[in-house]
């Protein structure tokens, strides 16, 4: 599968793209986001059908990948994303995401999108607020980072008619 925008081409990601996500993922601000890979960990994401690769003029520059609730009073999905970080700043993060909920709601039916990005990414979060998500609160202690603390999250939702198909 592939979904289309102006500057980025998300596709399903696949074994041939492990060593450049996993190249990525090295990044010291991503990996500081993420994690450190696992044994494994890489492969089983880019084996998942609900992975794609970020591509913009055929270079690979990260991952987005979604989640979904299939419970029908909860329907919904969730979203994840890194981007190499020389790529930071130019609104490509914004326009995978953008991609991938236009996908999630027009193509998979969900009313209701989530993003959950640390507290303290002030840039993943405004990257997001140009697609039309809302913060909802602050989940307190809801991740452990690489040096082994709880680091809080802010919890966004975005509603199918809140969706913006231009960047604000």
């Amino acid at each position: 599968m592939i979904l289309r925008g102006p500057r980025v081409t998300l596709r399903r990601a696949g074994l041939d793209d492990a060593a450049r996500l996993t190249s990525i993922r090295g990044e010291p601000a991503i990996e500081r986001r993420w994690g450190i890979l696992e044994e494994g960990e890489m492969e089983e994401f880019v084996t998942d059908e609900k992975t794609f690769v970020v591509e913009v003029d055929g270079e690979i520059v990260g991952a987005v990948q979604y989640g979904e609730v299939e419970d029908p009073m909860y329907r919904s999905a969730s979203i994840d994303l890194y981007v190499t970080t020389p790529r930071h700043g130019q609104g490509l993060g914004s326009e995978a995401v953008r991609i991938l909920a236009r996908h999630l709601i027009e193509e998979r039916g969900h009313h209701r999108l989530t993003i959950d990005p640390a507290a303290d990414n002030a840039s993943a979060i405004r990257a997001y607020e140009k697609v039309g998500f809302r913060p909802v609160g602050i989940m307190r202690s809801y991740e452990r980072g690489p040096d082994g603390t709880f680091h809080d999250g802010l919890l966004m939702e975005l509603l199918a008619n809140e969706l913006l198909e231009e960047p604000r």
